[in-house]
């Protein structure tokens, strides 16, 4: 059921970018959201809290790929899993919700993602996550391993949500609020809840967000970090809240789930920001290989890849992840997206090949 390559292939090698994990246990985490936990693979299966994996898929005869956050801790928890939520028409999401059960082998791109964290025990740091909907995913891998790794470090947690019966990890975070103590606040903020319901209520806005920063920030923390993981417009809020604040920006951590490339590229293209769109010849250095193509005007350096049956590694898409990197050592493209990047990995060059198009002559990337 499951192919790993675009072509056919042998089985991955040892060391390469692509393993497969065999399916353990799925739980039904609320209606319409599954966690999906893997059996650890040998060697274990390497990856950092709040990372993601992409799942590799052949679906109706078509292989297709999305990437989901981690919502395990390597720290806490023995098996890795991530968390699915059903999306209206997606693909993939409905598939997992649906069809996958212990047993089953997955192939995957071996985890990425810059939405991460270090620990150190002698921190005495706080963490401010703001999450929604699925957003929580992520969040809960990086939360529960500040709680085990830094015993003088803290988390609160304003958690958005549409119903009572649709937050998810309720359960876990009940455990965790029972376990920790202080040191583990959650606030669920629902949308539309129950009659029942005597938690804050209706979606966040600016004051709702700012009146739980004022009540959750600890000014005798050492130092905080702010992890936003949901929808844009929820992201959007509390980033120009913080930026109000004058909070540090290398403290601010965020995750999208979500971009709409067409409509940045028409902005960027109405306000001159894009080179004129040409057909231009590429040189692609891929696991050591050279390659040379065109890359037609309007489509991006992946696409043109992927039309020459190049096996470029990708996942997302949509420049959100990191799947798709390489670094430009010569000529120019824009980028349409590079959320995925971190500031210090744009300054030595990388870019994303599935969101550049080529702005002009003698580009050589290399992807390794």
């Amino acid at each position: 059921m499951f192919n790993l390559f675009k072509k056919k292939k042998d089985e991955p090698k040892k060391g390469d970018q692509y393993l497969s994990l065999k399916v353990r246990e799925v739980v039904k985490e609320t209606p319409d959201t599954v966690t999906i936990y893997f059996e650890q693979p040998e060697p274990y299966l390497d990856y950092k809290p709040g990372q993601y994996l992409t799942v590799i898929l052949e679906i109706e005869g078509k292989e297709v790929r999305r990437s989901y956050s981690l919502c395990t801790s390597p720290f806490v928890d023995p098996h890795p899993g991530i968390t699915v939520k059903r999306v209206d028409k997606g693909l993939v999401s409905n598939y997992l919700n649906d069809h996958i059960r212990p047993g089953k082998t997955i192939n995957i791109m071996k985890p990425l993602g810059n939405f991460t964290l270090d620990f150190h025990s002698k921190n005495a740091r706080q963490l401010v996550m703001i999450a929604g909907g699925s957003g929580i995913t992520p969040i809960m891998g990086i939360a529960k391993s500040l709680l085990i790794n830094e015993p003088q470090s803290k988390v609160s947690l304003l958690f958005c949500s549409r119903s009572e019966e649709g937050i998810i990890f309720k359960k876990a975070l009940e455990n965790l609020e029972a376990q920790y103590g202080p040191r583990f606040q959650v606030t669920h903020q629902l949308s539309k809840p129950s009659a029942s319901w005597t938690g804050p209520k209706g979606r966040l806005n600016h004051t709702v967000l700012s009146k739980y920063f004022d009540s959750a920030i600890d000014k005798n923390a050492e130092a905080t970090h702010f992890f936003l993981c949901g929808p844009e417009g929820m992201m959007e809020i509390a980033l120009d809240l913080l930026a109000e604040r004058k909070e540090n920006p290398e403290r601010i951590h965020k995750e999208s789930f979500y971009t709409d490339l067409d409509a940045k590229e028409k902005s960027m293209q109405a306000s001159g920001q894009l080179a004129p769109a040409l057909t231009r010849d590429i040189e692609v250095v891929l696991e050591g290989k050279t390659h040379h193509f065109d890359v037609p005007a309007g489509k991006t350096i992946l696409e043109a890849g992927l039309d020459k049956d190049l096996d470029m590694p990708y996942s997302c898409q949509s420049g959100l992840c990191t799947a798709c990197r390489g670094r430009l050592v010569s000529g120019k493209v824009d980028m349409i997206e590079d959320a995925g990047l971190s500031p210090s990995e744009i300054a030595q060059g990388y870019i994303l090949c599935c969101s550049s198009k080529p702005a002009s002559d003698n580009i050589k990337i290399i992807i390794e």
